[in-house]
């Protein structure tokens, strides 16, 4: 009796992956065929290592066919493991790659999200310089860059990147599946120190507890110490007329982010360059995040090539009150940083205000102005909240205060 099953792609122009078949026999022994593009260099270690897993994996009897295109090792590990699991579907053991020093850093609540990349789980050519183009966040996507057939395959990949990918600075976040496909998609993801968690699809706040729940389960089971937060995605109507709610759901979440593409869809209107059928949507995500106390994170710009049409709408987001976008795409994380940093005029006038206002309070002055104008509270938080953006950019050096430049930039 045999039984058989393949996971990864032998189509040409592959690139940094592998297509592996694994067909389990009675006996036999292991028989193992290995072509790869950069065999002359690898070709050995490769073998070595689908032998090494096929052992850690049980495999004894077997027939393990490999057609490598420049797969890195925990690739090669998660397309063995998937494929022997598509042939064994009772299969419970894994192939944990180590987890490297550059992946164990933790979660931080209060961050920088102006930027998230979005990376097809099923496509490991994408992850490997992702973390060289800046990005504030990238999102390991299970969900809609996904195809429902090789959503098994995505989860293992996803799992290996989160313990060996150098994605730098940036937050690692994953995009899990709706309902009990994305509780379980948990299972694979949450022991493996993601930072962020982007629940897609949210309408109702009992979606995002059960997610926090399944999340504190795993992490009591696991041991993880490190805080895992949440980010609902509204796409909905129904999500949109429930943004508080979502937004306030639980303590972990900490931005709520509003996909359009979606949203337009069940309104039932086309989407538009000039967003006039999102807009209250839109208004809805930032009025119920800010109530809520996280950050509100505007969608994507889908046309890549429409550098002039991204930066309009990324200036439309930091007027309504977003503080980040989505992108799709590397070369649109450089316009989205620069469309949300201060402005200089921004940012010499927070100065000024921040300045006048502790200069009053060292005097013990009960009302402060900035020539002819008064200053309130309001003001004087938005001011510096402008100013810490630009701390945390980079834009403004630490000594600001003792510099005397208003609206100078590093």
């Amino acid at each position: 009796m045999t039984s058989r099953g393949e996971a990864g792609s032998r189509d040409a122009g592959v690139r940094s992956d592998c297509w592996i078949s694994v067909e389990l026999r009675d006996g036999g022994g292991l028989e193992l065929t290995v072509a790869s593009k950069v065999a002359s260099m690898y070709g050995a270690r490769i073998r070595a290592q689908i032998e090494a897993g096929c052992r850690a994996l049980g495999l004894e009897h077997a027939r393990v066919e490999v057609d490598d295109k420049g797969a890195v090792p925990f690739v090669l590990d998660a397309r063995l493991e998937c494929a022997v699991r598509r042939a064994d579907p009772g299969l419970s053991r894994v192939l944990l790659p180590d987890l490297r020093p550059c992946c164990a850093g933790p979660a931080v609540r209060r961050r920088l999200r102006r930027s998230r990349l979005y990376l097809p789980g099923s496509q490991p050519k994408l992850f490997l310089n992702a973390g060289l183009h800046l990005p504030d966040g990238v999102i390991l996507d299970l969900e809609d860059a996904v195809a429902p057939a090789e959503k098994d395959a995505a989860r293992a990949l996803v799992r290996n990147a989160l313990r060996v990918v150098d994605f730098g600075a940036a937050e690692r976040m994953v995009r899990i599946n709706q309902g009990e496909r994305g509780l379980e998609d948990l299972d694979w993801i949450v022991p493996h120190n993601p930072h962020v968690i982007l629940v897609p699809k949210v309408e109702d706040p009992a979606q995002v507890r059960a997610v926090a729940a399944r999340v504190a389960a795993i992490r009591k089971k696991t041991k993880h110490a490190g805080d895992i937060f949440l980010m609902p995605i509204i796409e909905s109507a129904l999500g949109a007329w429930r943004a508080f709610e979502i937004a306030a759901a639980d303590p972990s979440v900490i931005a709520l982010a509003v996909g359009l593409e979606d949203y337009t869809a069940d309104i039932g209107a086309p989407r538009t360059l000039e967003g006039r059928e999102s807009f209250w949507a839109r208004s809805q995500v930032v009025n119920g995040a800010v109530a809520a106390g996280v950050q509100p994170i505007d969608t994507v710009f889908s046309d890549v090539a429409d550098e002039a049409g991204l930066r309009a709408s990324c200036a439309e987001a930091k007027a309504l009150g977003f503080v980040g976008k989505g992108c799709i795409h590397p070369r649109q994380i450089a316009v989205v940083h620069a469309a949300f940093a201060p402005t200089p005029d921004e940012l010499a006038k927070a100065q000024r205000i921040v300045r006048a206002y502790e200069e009053a309070e060292a005097q013990g002055l009960g009302v402060v102005a900035l020539g002819s104008k008064m200053i309130d509270a309001p003001v004087v938080k938005r001011a510096e909240g402008v100013l810490a953006t630009a701390l945390a950019a980079g834009l403004l050096p630490a000594d600001w205060r003792e510099s005397g430049n208003e609206g100078v930039a590093r």
